[in-house]
């Protein structure tokens, strides 16, 4: 079983929430985060949650998406749409596979949107992957408790890969050497200061993509450092 962390982006039932961790105790996951969550009546969805107190008891709070991922190595995102600016998504079955690969490098997360809007773009993009469950009828979105019902099973069917030689790099840490490349790049001029975040997004990802460890990431990050501070005077100030 792959055990992610489930995160909650700006949640607003009280009633969705008893639900999700009534689903996360039926198939035995424990980590909750509640993300800029649009309510603080936590309690208010009472006996819905019923034999879910270990969730109910135990789940956090972040005041940013960023601050929630602060400690995984790999989250995927889901969403309704299936037109993306940035993504291909995955069908639930290959999103589950690869959260059971990244498991072997660290922390692993699952992250749900508000009822309101969803997962926007940019809070897609601070994930590596996104899924979207296929539905067929004339409702195209899932209520969120019920589309976390269906992740949280197929989790629990999914087997994790041998552990990774090297921890693999928090997302913390990788956000914090993608503004580093952004603000390197920009000052050097070699990305367009219109509409910087396609191609700093292709360079991201294209060592995400080769489970950055966080020795790779630390060196990655100290190498843009010592660049912007060796830029010359006409493109940076130091």
């Amino acid at each position: 079983m792959v055990s992610p962390v489930v995160v909650c982006h700006q949640l607003r039932s009280p009633d969705n929430l008893a639900a999700i961790a009534r689903s996360m105790a039926n198939f035995g996951f424990s980590e909750l985060i509640l993300s800029d969550p649009q309510t603080h009546e936590f309690r208010a969805g009472g006996r819905i949650a019923v034999k879910a107190d270990s969730v109910m008891d135990s789940f956090s709070v972040a005041q940013t998406l960023d601050e929630a991922l602060t400690g995984v190595v790999y989250a995927v995102g889901t969403t309704s749409r299936t037109e993306l600016k940035r993504f291909t998504p995955l069908t639930p079955e290959q999103a589950v596979a690869k959260l059971g690969e990244h498991a072997a490098r660290g922390k692993v997360a699952l992250v749900l949107g508000g009822e309101k809007r969803g997962l926007s773009d940019d809070e897609l993009a601070r994930c590596q992957d996104v899924l979207v469950i296929p539905t067929p009828g004339p409702q195209p979105s899932m209520n969120l408790s019920h589309a976390a019902s269906v992740l949280l099973y197929l989790c629990s069917r999914q087997g994790v890969a041998a552990p990774a030689e090297q921890p693999g790099a928090p997302l913390g840490l990788v956000h914090r050497l993608e503004a580093k490349m952004k603000d390197t790049l920009l000052a050097a001029e070699f990305l367009n200061p219109q509409a910087p975040e396609h191609v700093l997004f292709e360079l991201s990802r294209s060592l995400v993509r080769h489970h950055l460890t966080q020795r790779e990431a630390q060196v990655w990050l100290a190498a843009f450092e010592h660049l912007r501070r060796n830029l010359s005077p006409s493109n940076a100030s130091k």
